[in-house]
């Protein structure tokens, strides 16, 4: 009988290099939220792959940076707290022979892990051949890598090998999930977050970090096939406020009609999506209002 592969693997790295891109591309189904704005994930996310003869479970998290809020402290332990809890952590980074000083600090952050830590270089689609063999020579002189691989997630390229590398290392174990689940993630979680990306993705620079999303109501209508969903964009300043809503509302109902449509393939249903916009001043600095938005610091 063929032996039965399983564990967790962690991407970790600086905000921005692109851990949830790849992960959407390895699990094949768009499970985090991806944007160019640094910093998108907040939350530590969990997808699954499962194969014939392995389970990966696969540990999204928050890109490590030094907070300025009390959201970015929370961000920050939810990425550091997966190092030791895991089986195999990904470092991702881009391609650049000069060390960044945020790569620097996850290096460092990753100093007393005991955890086999695997050099992931991302976007090699955008430099040279010699160029990449200085990366992996100046990266390996200050960590000692496990593996190092370099591939182009959104490419799709050399991810097959990466897959390989990652079996390596996971232990003999069970089937954790059902071998038709790919992530444990709520669906209004998971419906937040999609306003959220297409709020990121439609405006302006000042405004997508100091946004959040709350599911107020998600019911799927008796008598037909729709599913009625309600939910509110908060933001911490009134200008921000008429910013996201728009001229005559044009902004709102573009974040609207975007996020229905990745709503009605999560959902398998149509989605009749009303939004609302509020102020919750200074909220990544409270407490109370980040439990609320789903980041408590006792889920971490």
């Amino acid at each position: 009988m063929k032996k039965f592969h399983s564990g967790f693997v962690s991407l970790v790295g600086r905000p921005n290099v692109g851990k949830s891109t790849l992960m959407n591309c390895l699990i094949g189904e768009k499970i985090a939220i991806t944007s160019h704005k640094p910093q998108t994930t907040r939350n530590k996310i969990t997808s699954i792959l499962t194969k014939d003869d392995f389970q990966c479970v696969f540990l999204d998290t928050p890109g490590i940076h030094k907070p300025k809020s009390k959201l970015g402290e929370y961000m920050v332990r939810s990425a550091e707290t997966t190092f030791n809890e895991v089986d195999l952590v990904l470092m991702l980074i881009e391609p650049t022979t000069e060390v960044q000083a945020m790569d620097q600090y996850v290096l460092d952050r990753l100093k007393n892990v005991k955890t086999p830590v695997v050099l992931v270089i991302n976007k090699i689609d955008t430099v040279e051949r010699d160029t990449l063999l200085e990366v992996i020579s100046v990266y390996n002189k200050l960590y000692d890598f496990a593996d190092v691989v370099p591939i182009s997630a959104m490419r799709d390229r050399n991810t097959g090998e990466l897959l390989e590398v990652i079996k390596k290392y996971l232990p003999e174990g069970p089937q954790y999930f059902p071998g038709d689940m790919v992530t444990d993630q709520p669906e209004r979680q998971i419906a937040a977050e999609i306003i959220r990306e297409k709020a990121l993705y439609l405006l302006q620079d000042e405004v997508p970090h100091g946004i959040a999303v709350e599911i107020m109501s998600m019911k799927k209508r008796p008598d037909q096939d729709m599913v009625d969903v309600q939910a509110t964009i908060y933001c911490e300043r009134d200008s921000h406020k008429g910013i996201i809503i728009g001229k005559q509302g044009s902004m709102l109902k573009r974040i609207g009609s975007t996020a229905r449509y990745d709503m009605q393939r999560l959902l398998g249903s149509p989605i009749y999506l009303q939004l609302w916009v509020k102020v919750k001043k200074d909220w990544r600095d409270s407490d109370f209002l980040l439990k609320n938005f789903g980041y408590d610091k006792k889920n971490i």
